[in-house]
Parts: structure tokens; sequence; C-alpha cells
């Protein structure tokens, strides 16, 4: 069926889902379905969704017991029915006509999948193009966060779905939208950036003062998920070298002072567990 679902997985968020439905209500476009995978052990999204239903937008709700984004996102898709999905986050909201953009663009029969811009991370956008995969495997193409990727259904019969090892909830705490888009354009599709469809986030680059050891932990996580992706992909040395020490020479150079730092190392510590992990279960398992 000609249209997007937007396949997004949920957990403990009321307001944000709120402010997520509301966007959804100004689409220029309304050739769209909203599939929610709820990880809530309760009722609390059932009003939320009530409400999406009275607006006439077509809304599947399913549950899922085993809190796992990506499994989440697997099962979404499993019950999409429209030709594109995408994967917004349960805190992230479009501009009014994004939807249309998006629509008008994969009208054209030849492109696989879009990035859009992601507002607050890009503010000024770069130059529509196609997405290049020698950069994408070096690290610089734009950047392809999951709330900004759109992809034909059709392509996931070739590529799979996501990598249930990856992303949040699991050990390697990141990283999946980045292994979708390396299998992706190792097909040879054609994926294009989209600068003008806009999607929000909020953003912050900075150490919160009050809880940077929390921050720190999350950043290993997530860092987990990078060291897994050098691995499982095979880059090269110079990439891998190169994200290994990177998260340190940044703060270093900036002067961003001692808890950039700690942060930084935590990213490198998750990078190094990462990757080794990986390669060690590659080895085991005879890949």
């Amino acid at each position: 069926m000609s249209g997007i679902s937007l396949i997004m997985a949920t957990i403990g968020r009321v307001d944000e889902v709120r402010r997520f439905v509301d966007c959804l209500s100004v689409q220029t476009s309304r050739e769209f379905e909203l599939i929610v995978v709820d990880q809530n052990p309760d009722d609390r999204l059932v009003p939320v969704l009530e409400k999406v239903t009275a607006m006439g937008i077509a809304l599947r709700h399913l549950r899922q017991a085993e809190p796992n984004q990506c499994l989440a996102r697997n099962l979404g898709l499993a019950n999409a029915s429209m030709d594109v999905v995408a994967f917004p986050d349960d805190d992230c909201w479009y501009e009014p006509n994004t939807l249309e953009l998006v629509t008008a663009r994969m009208g054209m029969h030849e492109v696989s999948g879009l990035v859009i811009r992601w507002a607050e991370q890009d503010p000024y956008g770069q130059l529509a193009r196609e997405l290049d995969i020698v950069k994408w495997r070096a690290f610089r193409e734009v950047n392809a966060s999951m709330i900004t990727q759109f992809y034909r259904r059709d392509i996931f019969q070739t590529v799979g779905g996501f990598d249930q090892a990856l992303g949040l909830h699991s050990w390697f705490g990141a990283a999946e939208e980045i292994d979708l888009m390396f299998r992706t354009l190792a097909l040879g599709a054609k994926v294009v950036y989209l600068p003008e469809a806009l999607v929000h986030h909020a953003f912050s680059s900075g150490v919160s003062a009050d809880h940077w050891r929390v921050v720190c932990r999350r950043a290993r996580n997530r860092a987990r998920g990078t060291g897994a992706i050098y691995a499982k992909h095979r880059l090269s040395p110079y990439v891998i070298l190169r994200g290994f020490t990177a998260p340190l020479v940044r703060p270093l150079l900036s002067g961003h002072g001692w808890k950039a730092m700690a942060q930084g190392f935590a990213s490198v510590v998750g990078r190094i567990e990462g990757y080794s992990r990986w390669s060690w279960d590659e080895r085991s398992m005879g890949r």
C-alpha cells in the first residue's frame, strides 16, 4: 500500500508520545499509518492512542513484554502495510510538511532510502546528494540517526531486519542504525540525503554537571555498539584507531574540562569492549 508506516518503539514516556501524535495531526500528507510497539507494563499510552484513532489516523497498537528496541522494531516491521517504513523515536517530532516531502521523493522509484535532516544536530544542513558507501565506511558521511532514515519496506526482504544484538536495552547499546545503513549501501541501494525534510529531537553534546557519572555509563554502553560495528563490518585499521582515540583527543583539544574527558574515556573503553567482544564472538562461532 502506498504511504509510510511509522514504527515507534516506546517505553516509559507519555508526554513525548503525545507530542509526536500532535505533530501527526498537522501533517500535510495523511498517507501514513502509526505502529506503536508498547513495551510498558501498564496502559499509560491508551488515552494518547485513543486520540490517534479519533483523528482518523490508521493505528496498530502492539504489545511487547521484553524491553528491546530492535526486537520491537522488527515486530513493527512484520506488521507494516505501507511501502515505506520509518522508525521515529518516542521523543522526536516532525515539521508539518516532513511526511509530504518524504512521500514525494520516495515516489521517484530509483530511490531505496532517504536520510532527512535532524534540525537540532545539523541546523544549517548540507547539499542534497546520494550517500557514498566509501565515505560511510570512513564515518565521513552525513549523520544518519535512526530518526532520520526512511526505507522502502521491500529492502528489508534482502537485508533482513534489525540486528537484535545491537541497540537500546542490549549490551551493545547502540549503532543499530549504522549497521542497517552499512548493510543497505552494501547492496548497491540508492540512499539520498534530503535536507529540506526535518525531524526534531533534543540534542546536547555537553556533560551534565549533576549526573555526569550516569552520562559516562550511558556513553560507555552506547560506544560498545560502535565498537561492534568496527568488527562486524571489518573497517580499516585507520578508522578503528581513529575511533579509539578521537573521544579523548576532541575534549583535550577543545579544553572542555575533566567531565568531558571522563565521558570521552568512557566512550573509548566502550568501543574497545564492543570491538573485542564482537571479534571474540565471531571467532567462537567460526565466522
